[in-house]
């Protein structure tokens, strides 16, 4: 394995879990800066997973690969749930903005609606995505050599799955319905403030408080709604688009680790 490439990965692997030690304000920013460095992360391990003694490594071990072409698969099909989900909210959060503006109260409401269905779903993905886990090398003895190869795989998944987890838990946390006020009672203050903080900061900041009584609020008001929902669609494209880039890398990786079989 080249040496260079293979720093190259283990730095970039050190800049994602630094970025992945809690920050002070969940914003969507930070969560579409994990997911460049996700996405810098998987193409670097691509790179090296091109390479002949980087294939050679991997050859001795075929039911290792085995094991990670199926996390591998698991995380694609994730992702590509995860867009067309966001997909949906993008749609409906068009939908709501343009209700917003006429006053109609029964388009807020499928809004309402699609938000929660999104906090389930959300919460499905990071059940399935915490299943996907670092497999051991097959061979009983490794060389130092394929010892590193495994051991920089597995930081890879690893990160992956915390990655994943923070984006889908911060959605369900943000878009999930409240509960009632003799339940928030029950939470200790701590229990709370660990929720605010898995949210994500502008997702939270469009409460569907905000949305009801339509006819009844004065137009600044409904204004100041307005471009809560156009700050928030900003965020929906960025994470959008960064979700994308990493599900195009996932499928990269996975390809190249194919091509170590089968060649």
């Amino acid at each position: 394995m080249s040496l260079g490439i293979s720093q190259e990965l283990k730095d970039k692997i050190n800049d994602l879990k630094s970025w992945a030690s809690e920050p002070d304000t969940r914003t969507s920013a930070w969560l579409c800066d994990g997911l460049s460095s996700l996405k810098n992360v998987h193409d670097c391990l691509d790179d090296i997973l091109q390479l002949p003694q980087t294939q050679e490594s991997l050859r001795r071990q075929p039911q290792w690969v085995e094991s990670l072409l199926e996390d591998f698969l698991r995380f694609v099909d994730v992702y590509g749930i995860f867009q067309t989900l966001f997909l949906g909210l993008k749609d409906e959060h068009l939908a709501a903005q343009v209700a917003l503006r006429k006053r109609d109260e029964s388009k807020v409401v499928l809004y309402v609606k699609a938000r929660k269905q999104m906090a389930k779903e959300m919460g499905k993905l990071v059940s399935t995505i915490r299943c996907i886990g670092v497999h051991p090398s097959s061979s009983e003895t490794v060389s130092v050599g394929d010892a590193e190869l495994v051991g920089v795989i597995g930081d890879v998944i690893e990160l992956t799955v915390s990655v994943s987890v923070t984006l889908f838990n911060g959605i369900s946390v943000s878009f999930a319905s409240r509960k009632s006020s003799w339940m928030g009672l029950r939470l200790s203050k701590r229990a709370k403030k660990n929720k605010v903080e898995e949210g994500i900061e502008e997702f939270q900041q469009v409460g569907v408080e905000s949305l009801w009584g339509l006819k009844k609020k004065g137009d600044e008001e409904v204004r100041m709604s307005l471009k809560k929902m156009q700050d928030l669609e900003s965020c929906i494209g960025g994470i959008e688009n960064g979700s994308e880039r990493v599900f195009r890398g996932l499928i990269n990786a996975r390809v190249s680790l194919l091509n170590t079989l089968t060649q």
